[in-house]
């Protein structure tokens, strides 16, 4: 078989990956990244005469078996986390499988490398008072302000994820219904439920934006629909951008502990479950693919566990 360039490679991948499989574009760009440093260290590894005519060499993907992997993640231990490294060994392990589906490889290289083992971390969540605290302490005297309020209203109480908050339209919020039609990973679309306090909080917002934007917002043309969320320039308000509202306003609001998007989500998760949810009711609710990924919401509800089983069971 010819050995095809990993570079000439790459670029094939990830265009692969946006139109076969849906990935987001920074996902994409993550995969690209990995596996440009990649091509980097196996190019380092091979001798300057390896190349043809005697040339720099440019590794090819017959250059490359599972000492090499194995190599490459032991490069990697010194400066990475388990976590990093076992994504990165996904990114090649994909690659390479897309190498052997389109006949530039009989057999991949990766098959052998095992992962790493990995700590799973507890999430950080939220206990439900300071979460209500939070949420409560968003002032509502200003468009900018009961907009923060909506966002974060929504983001608690549907468990969503914030990429698919940025890109929700509001033809796709049924407030008859109380659901979201929401765009997750791999372009999947799912429906979630969402309550009446954070419906009516985002109605609020939309009343109060058309009171006062009216004018402009009739202006603008709105090819890719109706953003739920808007900036100050009109435009759709990104998912970095109400990730630095939120840093501001737990900081403002005196909460102890960092406060992220993800760790809403995470408390939404925790609250549903000490609720008394089923575990695969959330995972429904958060679009996981794998029973696994949700299960480990569970661990941060030992105490409750614990506290219920001291006062059940007979034989302490």
């Amino acid at each position: 078989m010819e050995n095809v360039p990993i570079k000439e490679l790459v670029a094939a991948f990830i265009e692969s990956l946006a139109t076969e499989k849906g990935y987001a574009a920074n996902t994409c760009r993550a995969y690209h990244r990995d596996l440009e440093a990649f091509s980097r260290y196996v190019g380092k590894m091979l001798r300057p005469g390896d190349g043809p005519g005697g040339q720099e060499p440019c590794p090819g993907l017959q250059q490359v078996d599972g000492l090499t992997i194995r190599g490459y993640l032991g490069h990697l231990h010194k400066r990475n986390s388990r976590s990093t490294i076992a994504r990165k060994l996904s990114a090649i392990r994909s690659f390479f499988k897309y190498a052997v589906r389109m006949g530039h490889l009989s057999a991949s290289p990766a098959d052998s490398v095992l992962t790493p083992k990995q700590n799973r971390p507890v999430p950080s969540y939220l206990p439900v008072d300071d979460m209500f605290r939070l949420l409560d302490s968003i002032a509502e005297d200003t468009l900018l302000g009961i907009r923060n309020r909506a966002i974060f209203e929504i983001l608690y109480s549907s468990g969503v994820r914030i990429s698919e908050l940025a890109g929700l339209n509001m033809e796709d919020v049924d407030f008859r219904d109380g659901s979201l039609r929401v765009t997750g990973k791999g372009n999947k679309e799912r429906i979630v439920p969402v309550g009446r306090k954070a419906l009516n909080s985002l109605e609020a917002y939309r009343k109060r934006l058309a009171a006062e934007k009216g004018a402009v917002l009739k202006r603008r043309n709105r090819e890719n629909g109706d953003p739920a969320f808007l900036n100050k320039n009109y435009g759709r308000l990104t998912a970095r951008s109400m990730a630095r509202i939120l840093e501001k306003v737990s900081r403002e609001c005196g909460i102890p502990v960092p406060v992220s998007p993800h760790g809403f989500r995470h408390s939404f998760a925790t609250h549903m479950l000490d609720g008394g949810a089923d575990l695969r009711v959330v995972q429904e609710l958060l679009g996981h693919k794998s029973l696994s990924t949700t299960q480990k919401y569970t661990h941060v509800s030992i105490d409750r566990l614990m506290e219920a089983y001291d006062k059940a069971h007979p034989r302490k």
